[in-house]
């Protein structure tokens, strides 16, 4: 499913978005890239989590 550029998309709304506590501070992962990104970053890549498809189709 392809969705436009909008304000929900960003890492964080992401399937691939993953987040770690370290003791140093948390560390953000894009597994499907493999490294390290930022909550609000964007990619092309980008897969919105279920929870913020359904957000977006009620917000329509």
């Amino acid at each position: 499913m392809k969705y436009g550029m909008n304000k929900f998309h960003c890492c964080a709304t992401c399937t691939h978005f993953q987040a770690k506590k370290q003791s140093n501070g948390m560390k953000y992962l894009c597994v499907r890239l493999g490294y390290e990104t930022k909550p609000t970053y964007t990619f092309n890549c980008w897969d919105p989590k279920e929870s913020v498809r359904k957000l977006m189709n009620k917000r329509k």
